[in-house]
């Protein structure tokens, strides 16, 4: 049992920030892809 929570508090962890951090990029992302996106429309008009 002992073996199981030391494995969790040490993959857990990592694991969790990665996730985080993936998130905040991907909210990031979307946010370049709508401006890409606004910026080959004016180029084309």
């Amino acid at each position: 049992m002992n073996e199981i929570i030391s494995f969790i508090s040490q993959v857990g962890f990592p694991i969790v920030v990665s996730f985080y951090l993936l998130n905040r990029i991907e909210a990031k992302l979307d946010i370049m892809i709508q401006s890409i996106q606004n910026l080959s429309r004016y180029n084309i008009e």
